[in-house]
């Protein structure tokens, strides 16, 4: 992409209401005024609240949105050319239960307050395969700590990636006696028990992948 369309995506994502975009240093502080307060300030509601973490272009955060009107849904993601496609669909569609926030991953427990998050779905992060990459995967035990400390007692987390070693990381994660384990399989679409919001959303990535005969895999998990 262009440095043009870039900065003019990201000129119109400040002129998008459902785009939050905090400073760094205010984050830092801990000082982000909707900590505790999403419900309240911006919801309006008290529907619970659906994370979709490194969201992308909002793919799952749009159609999840869609399955589950009941609910509120924020996409995360550092990278606000790419935030821009789902924030502005949501405006074309007067989408009331979605929200995108413009922040780095590790920075998310200055976003949320304790309890304040029912679910989080990971969905084809960057696997970080190399070994002194490994605190930057998305499910390293320093990220879980984080997602602990946000989310509801039995609130759940979901990890859907075309990484065989992503989805084995993480599973062999789920031998500590800190996580239990939902449900796990190493190819969804080939599996008749899937959890439903597992197989109701494909990206254009992940078609991609099965046109290709690449499995796609699914775990969900909760801390004890």
């Amino acid at each position: 992409m262009g440095s043009k369309n870039k900065l003019k995506r990201f000129m119109e994502n400040q002129t998008f209401k459902n785009v939050i975009q905090p400073e760094r240093s205010l984050l830092e502080k801990d000082a982000f005024v909707l900590k505790g307060q999403w419900h309240e300030k911006y919801f309006k509601n008290e529907r619970p609240i659906v994370l979709e973490l490194g969201c992308g272009k909002g793919e799952y955060t749009l159609h999840l949105a869609t399955l589950y009107p009941d609910k509120n849904f924020i996409g995360i993601d550092i990278k606000g050319s790419r935030l821009w496609r789902g924030a502005k669909t949501a405006v074309e569609e007067e989408r009331e239960n979605i929200a995108f926030v413009r922040a780095q991953i590790e920075l998310i427990d200055t976003l949320f307050a304790a309890n304040e998050v029912a679910e989080i779905w990971i969905t084809f992060p960057d696997p970080q395969i190399k070994f002194k990459r490994s605190k930057h995967r998305l499910t390293h035990p320093e990220f879980l700590n984080r997602y602990q400390q946000i989310l509801q007692a039995q609130g759940s987390i979901h990890l859907k990636t075309d990484s065989e070693f992503l989805y084995g990381y993480t599973l062999g994660l789920m031998h500590d006696p800190d996580y239990r384990l939902s449900y796990a399989h190493h190819d969804i679409y080939n599996n008749p028990d899937a959890p439903r919001a597992a197989l109701a959303v494909q990206t254009f990535y992940e078609k991609m992948f099965l046109e290709h005969n690449k499995p796609i895999t699914y775990l969900q998990f909760q801390f004890n």
